[in-house]
């Protein structure tokens, strides 16, 4: 069974910064396009940033310039950087990996930005 393990969040005042971290395991981590995502209160999950099996990103329009996220394909890791929080973030943040038609979740990591 595919395992995506997140770590790294907490509460922050605005302008901090976090790192999460999303362990996989029991998938070719490699091949895989991976995700970061977050769900706020009352709204629905949305996309953050992405990073394909050949390193391209994407990112929310909300958080270019401020998010960063990368792979380590040896420690079958993905992480994303998060620099100059605002409150807007506070949400929960998923780490998916996909494939084609499949698609892995892991649970999720609380971040919270106090104003």
């Amino acid at each position: 069974q595919v395992q995506l393990v997140e770590s790294g969040g907490g509460l922050v005042q605005a302008g901090g910064s976090l790192r999460l971290s999303c362990a996989a395991s029991r998938i070719i981590f490699s091949i895989h396009t991976m995700g970061w995502y977050r769900q706020a209160p009352g709204k629905q999950r949305e996309l953050v940033a992405a990073v394909t099996s050949g390193a391209r990103t994407n990112y929310a329009d909300s958080v270019k310039g401020r998010f960063t996220i990368s792979r380590d394909n040896a420690k079958n890791t993905v992480y994303l950087q998060m620099n100059s929080l605002k409150p807007e973030d506070t949400a929960v943040y998923y780490c998916s990996a996909s494939r084609g038609q499949l698609n892995y979740w892991g649970r999720g990591t609380q971040v919270t930005v106090s104003s």
